[in-house]
């Protein structure tokens, strides 16, 4: 039985209202079966970098101890800031050398402390599943760069596009074709894989509570029978739903079923 983890972590975002993360992560816990569901009680104050170039250190290495005491197989991880993926991969049961990673995400999320223009842990999250950054919060070992797919990114900074050499990338068109995604995960040779959403990665037209919106994203529709295609293919070894930050009730409640949507694709 699938079970979900709400995990509103709002430290690794770099958008000034970076509080709303945790906003939007009740709002989508409202709507799960209680009985499947656990919300961590995650730390509410900033933290420190600890010397680093990680702003929050401190807080996000507090997260990542809880999410590992309370991982379990067949985990939905609801953010918070889409690093929170990190912290579950990291805990992840059975470890990860046959996994495969999904990464649907506007944005490449490939700085490190030094090429980051904000310090925030989430614009540096793929690189540390890669195994790269600031060790105290990268994966060890990290993915292998031939089984990471990514999906629907459009918004790169300079620093982030050589670093994407050697992953798969799928463009919000390739996902015209249900079945670009399961194809691009058999290609691996993974046994299971993990699909993190950062919901920016959909249209704005379809979601507004997203920090950093992107214009020509995807429809949920197209990610929705994406992932169907892919978990009737490669068995799914969680997944992460993150980002959602609705400026107020109404906008979470206007959001709510666009998100439900991939939430029932997931799990």
């Amino acid at each position: 039985m699938v079970r979900f983890l709400v995990v509103p972590q709002w430290q690794g975002s770099p958008a000034p209202r970076a509080m709303l993360l945790v906003d939007g992560a009740s709002a989508i816990a409202g709507d799960l079966p209680r009985a499947a569901t656990t919300v961590l009680d995650v730390p509410v104050e900033a933290g420190e970098s600890l010397g680093t170039g990680v702003r929050r250190l401190s807080a996000l290495l507090r997260t990542r101890e809880l999410v590992e005491a309370s991982m379990t197989a067949d985990t939905v991880i609801i953010g918070g800031d889409c690093s929170v993926t990190v912290a579950a991969l990291a805990a992840l049961p059975g470890g990860t050398d046959d996994l495969a990673v999904v990464w649907c995400d506007a944005h490449a999320d490939m700085h490190t402390p030094d090429t980051s223009p904000s310090g925030a842990f989430s614009g540096m999250a793929l690189r540390a599943v890669l195994g790269e950054g600031e060790p105290q919060l990268t994966l060890a070992p990290g993915i292998a760069r031939d089984r990471v797919v990514t999906v629907g990114m459009r918004n790169l900074d300079d620093a982030e596009v050589t670093a994407l050499d050697g992953l798969t990338q799928l463009s919000v068109e390739d996902l015209d074709s249900p079945d670009a995604l399961a194809d691009a995960v058999e290609a691996t040779g993974a046994r299971r894989v993990w699909v993190h959403i950062d919901v920016d990665v959909l249209d704005p037209a379809e979601i507004a509570g997203v920090s950093s919106p992107a214009p020509f994203g995807l429809a949920p529709a197209a990610l929705s029978a994406a992932i169907r295609a892919l978990r009737s293919r490669v068995p799914l070894a969680g997944a992460t739903i993150a980002g959602f930050a609705p400026r107020s009730p109404a906008d979470a409640v206007d959001d709510l079923g666009a998100l439900l949507r991939l939430v029932g694709a997931v799990a």
